[in-house]
């Protein structure tokens, strides 16, 4: 992963964690370990998700960029729709409070969009790549000859 990436990821997952701790702390005070254990679950399950999804959307920018901001909506539209799977299935789990993990798997998932698009609004992305200067430029540069004419004083 490039670094402005990875600075992405972790603006991203950093916050994420931090406010999965605390509902972490929160369900255990409320629900005992298995509501810790569960909000742990919930917010693992959405770093994951949105991680995944966060490399698959900047492989598509750099590969297909005329169909990121496309695959960008069916991305998170994806997740959101598999991770409503995750708390229908887990409802009637006995290993861990269902009740922390959705609620850290949706806080944990308000935290990280919120967070992703703070990163991507900070980041001094270029628009256009700018034109590599012709070699010819940096030789008449090397023999004292003006690069435009007209320019010397």
């Amino acid at each position: 992963m490039p670094s402005q990436d990875t600075r992405t990821l972790l603006q991203s997952a950093v916050p994420t964690a931090a406010v999965g701790a605390i509902v972490a702390v929160v369900s255990g005070v409320v629900a005992g370990g298995k509501g810790v254990l569960g909000a742990v679950v919930g917010t693992l399950v959405t770093v994951v998700f949105m991680g995944i999804g966060l490399f698959v959307l900047q492989r598509t920018a750099k590969s297909l960029p005329q169909l990121f901001q496309a695959m960008g909506l069916m991305l998170y539209v994806a997740q959101l729709l598999l991770l409503l799977i995750f708390v229908g299935l887990f409802k009637d789990t006995t290993a861990f409070n269902p009740k922390s993990f959705a609620l850290a798997l949706v806080i944990s998932t308000v935290v990280w969009m919120a967070a992703q698009a703070r990163a991507h609004m900070k980041a001094k992305i270029l628009y256009v790549e700018p034109e590599p200067e012709p070699s010819s430029a940096s030789s008449s540069q090397k023999s004292g000859k003006p690069e435009k004419p007209g320019s010397e004083t």
